[in-house]
């Protein structure tokens, strides 16, 4: 068995900046701030919004797990799934509300922000493997396109938001789990006088995973300038990782059946695997008018470099075809873009309005994944000859505008519009298999409306109606524009983006020790976008007419006594296709000939999810907990051909923190996972090719956190 800590890659510059930062003393606890909310003009409490919107905060995110992945905390919050595939090669699967569920890789459907500083692309395609869940102050949840702050997206919003450094202090951990999980993390916050403020952090991570070639490591740190004036506040933010990976793929029916814990062969024939390199760089200043009318202004820029390589498993006699793009994918990406605000305020009315510009380059290459004749290669898992060589490009310029109004009191509304044009386009540099070459551009306008009544308030206590409703727009990705169906070259032009109309009501009631929200929301899209052909290894996309999505969300939390709390979050969703279409059974598949009919479930999503925990909490003896998870079962194709299983799963935490003289703290943290060591299927693949659907869950497991806090 490997040693507990990590093997670690190079480090970047820039993480060897960080590294030389954290020196081995820690940090108590930020204090509580007050909760303010994505999507919201001006800040405020999560209950005065008018639509749906889930917070996790700090101390959830430090006892749910070694903060490596949003999948360890995200359960809490209904509406939101957020499947941990075991794959380090794959991002998170995520969907809202289920939109995203489609998505075989990164994340779809959802805008990624952190610390203001977008994660998704122009073309909507997103991943969050750069998150610092461990610095992070909260995580905020908006479920639906209910601010035009936010440009493509059908789903909603998921933003990250890090702590300034009031006080000087610092952390080291070290995370020892089952699997040889290891993890070693350091972070330390300075205020450095005259306004200034550091935070930085560095974390290096290694597993070997619970299937055979699964595993993976990752570094990854960042940094966080801050200044502060009298009317202006400024931040710098750089972040850095680094994470290569191996890929064990998912697993058909009978190979799940018969050991779901095995890796297909070829994963191990053609060690497939992904590596990926990313450095980003973001500013945001804030400056302050006075009295006047004119409030504030906020002036955000980012930019960022991202490189990936990913070696696949597809059999040389499949790029025989001259169309073929070849089994192994290297692109380096160049990012950037700016968002600009005005915010105006009278009495009882605040007005922002701005422009967003964001702008993604791709240098795209294909090669095959062997070397010598496809008849009979000499090595598998290599990069071999080009097959691909293109630029693609994609561009978003956005405008908006919202206002909130108090009509009367206990009584506001929110109405916004956001209008935008997309463009997307690939310049070909490899004509041996055709002319890739096309542009698309696409535009939008959206409106949202919401009203919020305070229909009771005692103190503290407070009872909130909503309602809200607003149109979204997802266009498609560039990769689902990359090729026709009828296999000509260039793009897929009459693709067109899938636009919804999303309607919600919900309660948010708060009185002493306990909290409730209840969300109704219906959903309709239309060109719902869904896999057309598969063939020569070359996907195509097509419109497959319109979609519902209904359903209602649930969460409480109750603090029983000073001593026992508990908390839980229900989500029911019927998300199915409302218009019959064509579909292929498998690959290569030329013409689709399945029909899918009216009525089937939409692939990825599940009827029926649940989390609920029952914690207690003791000075003398810690933090215990019982946490359970329920997922009703997925259907893995859009054919509803077949579906994984919905399964429990249950797991048990132990949390405690012990003080040991000059305001320094030793924090332990003690973790069961699947404590009935169940076997289920975590994730699926949605319409895979192969049928290689399922990807398991991960059994028992355990882990060991050590972290010491202190102030410097």
């Amino acid at each position: 068995m490997r040693p507990m800590l990590p093997n670690l890659p190079p480090l970047s510059p820039i993480a060897l900046a960080m590294l030389a930062l954290c020196t081995p003393v820690c940090s108590q606890d930020l204090p509580a701030a007050q909760v303010t909310v994505t999507g919201s003009v001006v800040q405020r409490n999560a209950e005065e919004a008018p639509y749906a919107i889930g917070v996790v905060e700090r101390d959830t995110l430090r006892e749910a797990g070694p903060m490596i992945n949003l999948s360890e905390v995200m359960s809490r919050v209904p509406g939101l799934v957020v499947n941990m595939r075991n794959n380090y090669a794959q991002d998170l699967q995520i969907s809202s509300r289920g939109f995203g569920a489609r998505a075989g890789f990164g994340v779809r459907g959802l805008r990624l922000y952190a610390d203001g500083i977008p994660a998704s692309g122009p073309d909507g395609q997103g991943q969050v493997s750069h998150f610092d869940l461990a610095g992070a102050q909260r995580i905020e949840v908006l479920r639906g396109p209910f601010s035009v702050l936010f440009g493509n997206s059908s789903g909603g919003v998921i933003s990250v938001f890090s702590a300034p450094a009031t006080r000087a202090e610092g952390e080291i951990g070290l995370d020892a789990g089952t699997y040889s999980l290891g993890q070693l993390r350091g972070q330390i916050a300075l205020p450095l006088g005259g306004g200034f403020d550091l935070r930085a952090s560095l974390a290096a991570m290694s597993v070997d995973g619970f299937r055979p070639h699964s595993s993976a490591e990752k570094v990854g740190g960042s940094i966080r300038l801050g200044w502060q004036g009298a009317s202006d506040r400024v931040t710098l933010i750089a972040n850095s990782l680094d994470q290569p990976a191996d890929d064990p793929l998912g697993l058909s029916r009978e190979q799940f059946d018969a050991d779901p814990y095995q890796t297909a062969q070829p994963a191990i024939d053609f060690n497939t695997r992904k590596t990926l390199h990313q450095d980003q760089l973001g500013a945001s200043w804030r400056h302050a008018f006075g009295d006047g009318a004119l409030r504030e202004s906020v002036l955000a820029v980012y930019a960022g470099q991202r490189a990936v390589a990913n070696w696949l498993s597809i059999p040389p006699a499949a790029q025989g075809s001259p169309r073929h793009g070849g089994g192994a994918v290297d692109f380096s990406r160049d990012y950037g873009g700016v968002d600009a605000r005005l915010r105006w305020g009278w009495s009882g009315v605040d007005v922002v309005a701005g422009v967003a510009l964001d702008e993604q380059r791709d240098d795209r290459q294909g090669y095959e994944n062997f070397t010598g004749p496809a008849e009979a290669p000499t090595a598998l898992g290599i990069t071999g000859a080009l097959r691909r060589d293109e630029i693609n490009r994609a561009s978003a310029r956005d405008a908006y505008a919202q206002g909130e109004f108090e009509l009367m009191p206990g009584l506001a509304a929110s109405v916004g519009v956001r209008s935008g044009r997309v463009k997307l386009s690939t310049r070909d540099a490899f004509l041996g298999n055709g002319d890739d070459s096309g542009a698309v551009d696409f535009q939008y306008t959206n409106p949202v409306a919401g009203l919020r009544w305070t229909a009771w308030r005692q103190g503290a206590d407070s009872l909130n109606l909503h309602a809200s409703a607003a149109r979204g727009n997802e266009t498609p990705t560039l990769g689902e524009l990359a090729y026709r169906a009828d296999g000509a070259g260039g793009f897929n032009e009459g693709l067109q983006p899938q636009r919804s109309r999303q309607f919600e009501v919900g309660a948010k009631w708060r009185t002493a020790g306990l909290g409730v929200d209840a969300t109704l929301f219906s959903v309709q899209v239309d060109d719902e976008i869904a896999t057309l052909t598969n063939a020569g290894g070359r996907s195509s996309f097509q419109n497959v007419g319109r979609t519902r999505r209904q359903g209602a969300e649930l969460s409480g939390r109750w603090q029983a006594t000073p001593a026992w709390q508990a908390q839980m979050a229900l989500t029911w969703l019927d998300a199915h296709y409302l218009d019959s279409f064509l579909a292929c059974a498998g690959v290569p598949c030329l013409e689709p000939t399945v029909v899918v009919p009216a009525g089937n479930r939409i692939a990825g999503t599940q009827q029926v999810s649940a989390y609920a925990e029952l914690a207690w909490r003791d000075a003398h003896w810690g933090t215990w907990a019982l946490e359970a998870r329920g997922v009703g079962r997925t259907a893995v194709n859009d054919t509803n051909s077949d579906f994984a299983a919905g399964y429990g799963v249950a797991a048990l935490r132990w949390h405690k923190r012990y003080a040991f003289g000059a305001g320094r703290q030793l924090e332990l943290l003690l973790r069961v996972d699947n404590l009935l060591d169940r076997a289920y299927a975590g994730s699926v693949i949605v319409n895979d090719g192969n049928g290689r659907y399922f990807e398991t869950g991960a059994p028992r497991s355990g882990l060991i956190g050590i972290r010491l806090l202190g102030a410097l």
